[in-house]
């Protein structure tokens, strides 16, 4: 069992929607992150609960993937909160460019929101009694930031450090710059006294030195190849889909990737157009296999609870 801070809980959700971190002192609660849409209703009484009478005050976001900010808009709407997201995405969010934000591009959804202020590398910010300083985490995202408490040790992660590797690293599928980011991202924790990090996805950990290796490691991989990239990044983009839509025909599978342009470039650097269908079958059947994510009988697929 991991010892976090009195004023620091962590609600570590299921496969769609990304931990949330509570942050509670005397003059402000605070949650970083909100999880996807489709849990928002329980995003909403995780967090009741855990307050009571009191309001939520402030919403910090690290990135705006939708399932680290799918709960936003209904959090806002219970309670009059603040949001703070990465100053780069503010002007995607003002005019709500979902191409810009990724929603569209991904097949994913995230009801409309605003802000009220933005945060970038070199903030400091006061949650839950403890000094948080805001540094940059491109890779897995170009605008992602984590959050870095000295005194305690702690590390908020996001999608940039997890037990076991680390998010998708999207900028590389729009022939971006992303894996030396990674790289980058992942040496600067090394530089940083941690002992616990609070990921994105998953339980909190202190072996913070044993994932790095391991996230190095996985890094250098897909370098070597980014093919795998783009394989890994098809398939986790189709399991999200899944286990949000609940089920879907192949031939709807198929649509969405030719319609979602983070999609269609993961499948591009595979294969050409004309070998998707064979692609993604063999890859529908894969996540079909021994008890995998998915189920498929050759023309529906549908998710296995979750």
């Amino acid at each position: 069992m991991i010892a976090l801070p009195a004023s620091v809980r962590v609600f570590e959700r299921g496969w769609l929607s990304s931990n949330n971190v509570l942050l509670v002192d005397d003059a402000c609660a605070a949650l970083v992150d909100t999880g996807y849409a489709s849990h928002a209703a329980q995003t909403v009484a995780l967090v009741r609960h855990a307050l009571g009478a009191r309001p939520l005050d402030l919403i910090v976001n690290t990135h705006l993937h939708s399932d680290h900010c799918g709960g936003n808009a209904q959090l806002q709407a219970t309670w009059p909160c603040r949001t703070l997201i990465p100053s780069t995405e503010a002007d995607a969010v003002h005019a709500w460019d979902e191409t810009r934000l990724t929603f569209r591009a991904t097949g994913q959804l995230c009801p409309r929101f605003a802000f009220s202020g933005t945060i970038e590398p070199g903030t400091r910010l006061t949650l839950g009694a403890l000094v948080w300083d805001v540094l940059g985490a491109p890779g897995h995202d170009p605008h992602s930031l984590m959050l870095y408490c000295a005194e305690h040790q702690l590390l908020i992660s996001a999608d940039a450090l997890w037990q076991n590797g680390f998010g998708v690293i999207f900028p590389e599928l729009d022939g971006e710059s992303g894996f030396a980011e990674q790289q980058a991202v992942l040496e600067l924790i090394g530089t940083l006294d941690v002992k616990t990090v609070i990921p994105g996805h998953g339980a909190p950990f202190s072996d913070v030195h044993a994932a790095l290796d391991r996230a190095l490691s996985r890094v250098a991989w897909l370098r070597a190849d980014p093919s795998r990239n783009a394989k890994n990044a098809l398939k986790v983009l189709i399991v999200f889909k899944l286990l949000d839509a609940g089920a879907m025909s192949f031939a709807a599978l198929l649509r969405m990737v030719d319609e979602a342009s983070v999609m269609r470039a993961a499948a591009s650097m595979l294969k050409p157009r004309s070998a998707w269908p064979a692609l993604l079958r063999e890859m529908v059947e894969g996540l079909a296999a021994d008890s995998g994510p998915l189920r498929f009988d050759g023309e529906r697929i549908s998710a296995r609870a979750e």
